[in-house]
């Protein structure tokens, strides 16, 4: 449907050059065929506007209704507002969003802004006369172009736009055109794989033709280089079996054999040179299919060998990466690749090979990284101000979440020695324009940074300033004997925890209960009768029916959050749970104890990548997923599991009595350190934390007991005498203080919270709201409380409010209700990638909770604040105790890291 609608909006762009404003004559859509010049379009948009199709599908009305339309638009304004390609272009994007949403989410359709795609052009058209001695570039008749996902054909018309400007410089005469021509039809190519923006594409390059003088004919003998094919299938030959099988399928249509025997000449025969584009992107479009012939195989060979078990390679923009790695680096040989795409091949560790590869590949490396990600800046330049994605427009503001990154690579036919690779920020609401703007400065080449990949940074081709020393010490798994292992994973929506154990227990009682219908079940909307990869839900619940009755032991004290406890119904029978890691939870015994951390940065800011926990997780509970390491280890572990006794384990052995603990408290105070944090920032975030062991038995014990006072703070099922039991200290005493506006008591019914901090998503994940915070200055009383506090812990007011941030704020539950004095920095402490007390917060607004706070739960907003803020005041004991370990750290010895679990 979307071919028929945008092939009739097509065919009156080109009716219209045909038939000036002043003409009274009224489009016709029923003859729209016969201006679309594409033979295999207009067969299938004969195929589909067939009488019989159009009184079976009721859609003449509707296209009746579009011509109408389209007789009613001011030509002679509309085609002087905008380019008639560019009108086309323009267009196309928020026709799609409002056709069919979803299968432009899923194929990753965006309008490219013309300022990337200018930019991206004109790069490779510099890098092939600097760099592959082309002094014509782009409009060399050797230099063979692919987009193998064109799209409406931007890229390519800004590559012929390059061609005539080179030509008419060069030669200026008037067979100029005709080159230009030969080049649209053999030797810039672009691949689709929808038919509507094909056919969009098709009409680009045929306007832009017309525009120069030298039309296709409208026979459609001549053709542009654009064919309806999926990109990533048929670069070599089918067998004769295959081959004769497709073709019998395709008996009765001529064309669309013949567009696909085309595509298949310029994948198998064209030397290609360059290939660039905008590859989509979609992290979930599942496995490479059989007919990728394992396309991104070689980008997963040898991950293990780094520890990383689970990977995101599958993702369609990488496909699109090894697609032109193959097609220039193993078949040409030389040429030019260069994509605006997902920018998380820079640096994280799924990558690692890929980049690797790269790095054998290639010869020159360019990388402008355009920002703009939700997930690691929340879209903000490092100052704080706005940095939207560079496909924000008009009709879609917020772009795409992810950030985004030009990748220019050059192979030569006579190799470099060593790759070369630089980089460079982009940042804020002018980068596009600061981007194009970058190719007129002389110095160009300057702007960027040089980058050094080393297999201690895995090869990142993001520029990290990580000191020697640093690399020196022992990873946090490097002091464990088991290797670390994963929080549960549920991916089911939730359903198999919640906020009130009351509510869960009568949950599960149903889904146990066999009384119970499907049905009915089916009409609680939980995330255990929705279907999911592996899991169909009616048959797993006949599984467990089969296998298990409901029991309450099974209902557990559950780490949904940093600092946010609920419960959770635990199971074996698989796959209720995603993954139940029975593994993990033979070490919950005897009290046991675990240190969490994570392999590498998955958020900015990320504030603290360690936390300490008595209680069974979520593995998400961390961003860049949570892994526990346990500090005993149950005898029932298997040995298959476990390290034996570490290099680190052996030295800590010999320094101190209860080794596990001491190193994994050890680790938590140099973990919560803002010095440690920000002294090794960059090797922190992309891998396992590293901390340096001192060789003194006291250091280390005294570093240990500030650990401990870490974890005390951390573990809210107990109280810490001072901060949240007892005689409060006084500077907490004050803090977080559950209050009402005009001063009064306040009724349990009104803790009720609808300041906005939460909503319901999609799948009932929950989004953060604004919510409502007033930011003031501290009272008199609270600065006197302050004081106090401040120098029983031999700080002084301004060392404290160093600590604790300068001013303070309220937050609000309701128009009433609020909680009085969180300091700016408790309110913004992070751990794991998580706002503490604000993600708290969005998962207890009343439309998703249901009721309103009760008591301890007000005050355990209260506790939470204290908490923070009492890890906040140690921080200089903190910040001391870290140097003192960093300046006599044990020269620890380089051992392979432990392997992490998935």
């Amino acid at each position: 449907m979307q071919t028929l609608f945008y092939g009739v909006f097509s065919a009156w762009v080109l009716w219209s050059k045909e038939h000036p404003p002043a003409s009274k004559e009224r489009f016709d859509w029923h003859t729209a065929a016969w201006h679309l010049r594409v033979p295999m379009i207009r067969k299938l948009f004969h195929l589909i506007a067939d009488p019989s199709q159009m009184k079976e599908l009721q859609l003449s009305e509707v296209l009746d209704w579009a011509a109408a339309t389209l007789d009613r638009v001011d030509r002679a304004s509309f085609f002087e507002q905008f380019e008639e390609g560019q009108a086309v272009q323009y267009f196309y994007e928020p026709f799609l969003e409002a056709f069919d949403p979803q299968l432009r989410k899923e194929l990753g359709v965006w309008y490219t802004p013309p300022e990337i795609v200018q930019y991206m052009v004109a790069r490779v058209d510099k890098v092939l006369r600097e760099e592959l001695n082309l002094p014509d570039g782009l409009a060399d008749p050797n230099v063979y172009v692919l987009d193998p996902c064109c799209g409406t054909g931007s890229y390519l018309v800004e590559v012929l736009r390059r061609i005539a400007s080179t030509l008419k410089a060069k030669v200026g005469d008037a067979l100029e055109g005709s080159d230009l021509k030969e080049a649209a039809m053999k030797r810039v190519f672009g691949f689709e794989i929808l038919p509507a923006p094909f056919v969009v594409a098709h009409l680009q390059l045929g306007l832009l033709l017309q525009n120069l003088g030298v039309p296709l004919d409208g026979t459609g003998h001549e053709r542009a280089g654009v064919y309806l094919t999926n990109a990533l299938t048929g670069w070599e030959p089918l067998d004769p079996e295959k081959e004769k099988a497709f073709q019998s399928m395709l008996t009765g249509f001529p064309e669309l054999l013949e567009e696909r025997d085309q595509a298949s000449r310029v994948k198998q025969k064209v030397p290609i040179l360059v290939i660039l584009g905008n590859p989509p992107y979609n992290a979930f479009a599942g496995v490479s299919p059989e007919e990728e012939q394992g396309l991104v195989e070689p980008y997963k060979k040898g991950l293990k060998d780094w520890g990383i078990t689970k990977n995101y390679l599958d993702d369609l923009y990488v496909r699109f990466f090894r697609l032109a790695e193959r097609r220039i680096a193993e078949q040409t040989g030389r040429g030019v690749v260069c994509y605006i795409s997902n920018f998380s091949y820079l640096g994280d560790p799924s990558f690692v090979v890929m980049r690797q590869r790269f790095l054998t590949e290639f010869d020159k490396l360019y990388f402008d990284c355009m920002n703009g990600d939700s997930r690691e800046t929340g879209k903000l330049t490092p100052e704080g101000k706005p940095d939207p994605s560079v496909f924000s427009t008009q009709y879609n503001r917020e772009g795409i979440r992810v950030g985004t990154a030009i990748g220019l690579m050059v192979r030569k036919a006579q190799r470099d020695k060593q790759s070369m690779i630089r980089f460079r920020h982009f940042w804020g609401v002018t980068k596009r324009n600061d981007l194009l703007e970058s190719l007129k400065t002389k110095d160009f080449y300057s702007r960027y940074q040089s980058v050094e990949p080393l297999k201690e940074n895995r090869y990142s081709f993001r520029p990290s300033h990580v000191a020697g020393y640093y690399l020196r010490w022992p990873t946090v798994i490097n002091l464990s004997a088991v290797n670390p292992m994963l929080g549960l994973n549920e991916n089911r929506s939730g359903a198999l925890q919640d906020i009130d154990r009351a509510r869960l227990e009568t949950r599960m009682k149903e889904y146990f209960d066999k009384t119970i219908t499907w049905d009915h079940l089916t009409y609680l909307q939980t995330g255990l009768t929705r279907k999911a990869a592996g899991f169909d839900p009616n048959l797993v619940r006949e599984k467990v029916l089969g296998l298990e009755e409901f029991n309450p032991v099974r209902l557990v004290r559950y780490l949904r959050r940093p600092l946010d406890i609920g419960w959770a119904y635990i199971s074996d029978v698989s796959p209720l749970w995603n993954r139940s890691r029975p593994e993990l939870r033979a070490q919950f015994r005897n009290d046991n104890r675990f240190l969490l951390t994570r392999p590498s940065a998955a958020a900015s800011p990320e504030g603290v990548p360690f936390l300490g926990t008595t209680l069974l997780g979520e593995q998400d509970l961390m961003r860049g997923h949570a892994y526990y390491s346990p500090f005993y280890i149950h005898p029932m572990m298997s040995k298959t599991d476990s390290n034996s006794k570490t290099q680190g384990q052996l030295l800590v052995e010999g320094i101190v009595e209860e080794p596990a603990t001491r190193a994994k408290m050890h680790a938590l105070a140099m973990g919560y350190s803002p010095a440690y944090l920000s002294e090794n920032a960059d090797g922190i975030r992309i891998d396992w934390p590293r901390v340096p062991l001192p060789s003194s038995k006291q250091a280390l014990l005294d570093s240990a007991a500030l650990g401990e006072q870490i974890a005390a703070l951390l573990d809210t099922e107990h109280h810490v005498t001072d901060a949240t039991i007892g005689d409060i200290r006084p500077e907490l005493k004050a803090i977080g203080v559950i209050s009402r506006e005009d001063g009064g008591q306040l009724q349990e019914k009104e803790l009720v919270i609808t300041a906005g901090w939460g909503h319901a998503g999609k799948n009932d994940a929950v989004m953060p709201g604004k919510g409502k915070i007033v930011e003031r200055d501290y009272t008199k009383d609270e600065k006197e409380a302050i004081t106090k506090g401040a120098k029983n812990l031999g700080l002084s007011l301004e060392q404290a409010l160093a600590q604790l941030g300068k001013r303070t704020r309220d937050v609000y539950l309701n128009d009433v209700a609020y909680w009085s004095n969180i300091p700016v920095k408790v309110w913004e402490y992070y751990i794991g990638g998580y706002q503490v007390i604000k993600k708290w917060l969005s998962y207890r607004e009343q439309p998703l909770l249901g009721r309103p706070l009760n008591k301890d739960e007000a005050r355990e907003v209260m506790n939470m604040a204290r908490r923070i803020a009492a890890i906040l005041l140690l921080q200089p004991a903190l910040n001391a105790n870290y140097l003192k370990c960093k300046e006599d750290a044990y020269p620890w010895p380089k051992a392979p890291a432990l392997k992490a679990d998935c």
